[in-house]
């Protein structure tokens, strides 16, 4: 069994529904157990990421950056990078905002630079923009914001009922899968 920590801070609700689709998908695969944290709650038990073979990290990209209350986990866990404790886990990321672009792909760099700081595997998006030739960024289309570096998606900045939309969400779930399914060739062959 492989361990996979989703690790997320969500500001209004949108990027924890993500972050429970990048869930779903690391376990629909078979000898997967997933843990769901909350970066705010990982602040005060980063041991409880000891025992993970990969973490997840998502956060909501604001001000082209991700949230302060994820930035607070990330400097918190110098303790683990000094001891190199997450050395070799495989890790992953994702990111919602409102606007299409948001520039979230900064939010992304930065979730790669820190797991590559940990001497962690970063793995990206994999499918190719499933968005229709005249219809780009149609929102039941898989990877409609074409990112490869992490997952990617957009809300409307109402209530958390209204979620991303269904393409977004399928993309986050493949991320998950697929990072389950590297996580199990690493570890378990």
């Amino acid at each position: 069994m492989v361990v996979i920590a989703i690790v997320y801070h969500s500001g209004y609700g949108h990027t924890e529904v993500q972050a429970e689709h990048v869930r779903k998908g690391a376990a629909s695969v078979k000898g997967v157990e997933t843990l769901f944290i909350k970066a705010e709650d990982a602040i005060n038990n980063l041991e409880q990421l000891e025992n993970a073979d990969a973490i997840i990290f998502g956060s909501p990209t604001y001000m082209g950056s991700v949230s302060a209350k994820f930035k607070e986990f990330m400097e918190v866990s110098s303790s683990i990078w000094f001891k190199q404790r997450w050395k070799d886990k495989v890790a992953a990321g994702f990111t919602n905002s409102h606007s299409l672009s948001g520039d979230k792909l900064n939010s992304l760099m930065q979730m790669a630079v820190f797991a590559s700081q940990h001497g962690m595997i970063w793995v990206g998006q994999a499918e190719l923009n499933q968005s229709p030739d005249g219809e780009p960024g149609k929102a039941d289309a898989i990877n409609r914001i074409g990112s490869f570096l992490g997952a990617m998606a957009q809300s409307e900045n109402d209530t958390p009922e209204v979620t991303p939309p269904s393409g977004d969400l399928k993309t986050a779930e493949l991320l998950g899968e697929r990072v389950a399914n590297i996580t199990i060739k690493i570890y378990k062959n």
